[in-house]
C-alpha cells in the first residue's frame, strides 16, 4: 500500500517540487467533516464497480489513475489496505503546484498527477464520508487479498 503523508517527502525526482506544500482534496464547503478526513485511492478501473456495490457513498474524486474515496480520519488504523490502494492521510495527495521545465518533470513517474483530481460524486446528505469498512472489504476483494486487521489497535 502506498501511504502518503503531508509531512513526508513524495517520491518525485525533483527536489524543488518536494519543497512545495501538499495539495489537499477540498470538500464542498456545505459538507461537514467533524471526524476529519483521509482519502483512499483505488485504481480507476475499479471505480464504477465499487460505486455500484457500496450501500452509501460520500465524496469521490477522480483523475486518470485513481478514484479517491473520502473516509473518516484514521480509517487506516489497525487495518492493512491492499497494495493496490493509496492511503492519503488528511487527503493530501501531492505538491500543490508542481513545477515543470527541463530536468524537473519525469514523464515516466507514476506518482500524484500534476492535475488535481476532480469531484465526481457528492453525497445526497451532509456527510462527505464513504463507510470505510465496506470500502476496505471491496478493495481487498478486487485486489485478491485477504482482509487483515490488528484487534485492539488504538483502544
Amino acid at each position: 500500500m502506498e501511504r502518503l503523508r503531508a509531512s513526508e517527502p513524495l517520491p518525485h525526482p525533483s527536489a524543488s517540487v518536494l519543497s512545495r506544500p501538499a495539495a489537499r482534496l477540498a470538500l464542498p464547503h456545505e459538507l461537514t467533516a467533524a471526524l476529519g478526513y483521509d482519502a483512499v485511492g483505488i485504481p480507476r478501473e475499479h471505480g464504477e464497480r465499487i460505486m455500484a456495490s457500496l450501500p452509501r457513498i460520500g465524496c469521490v474524486f477522480a483523475d486518470d489513475l485513481r478514484w479517491w474515496w473520502i473516509v473518516p480520519a484514521g480509517s487506516d488504523i489497525g487495518v492493512t489496505w491492499p497494495a493496490t490502494t493509496s492511503y492519503a492521510i488528511g487527503a493530501y495527495l501531492g505538491p500543490a503546484v508542481p513545477e515543470t521545465g527541463p530536468g524537473l518533470a519525469d514523464p515516466s513517474w507514476s506518482g500524484p498527477r500534476p492535475d488535481r483530481p476532480a469531484l465526481i460524486h457528492r453525497p445526497d446528505g451532509d456527510s462527505p464520508y464513504t463507510p470505510p469498512i465496506p470500502l476496505y472489504f471491496l478493495a481487498c476483494r478486487l485486489a485478491g487479498s485477504a482482509p487483515r486487521w490488528s484487534p485492539g489497535v488504538g483502544a
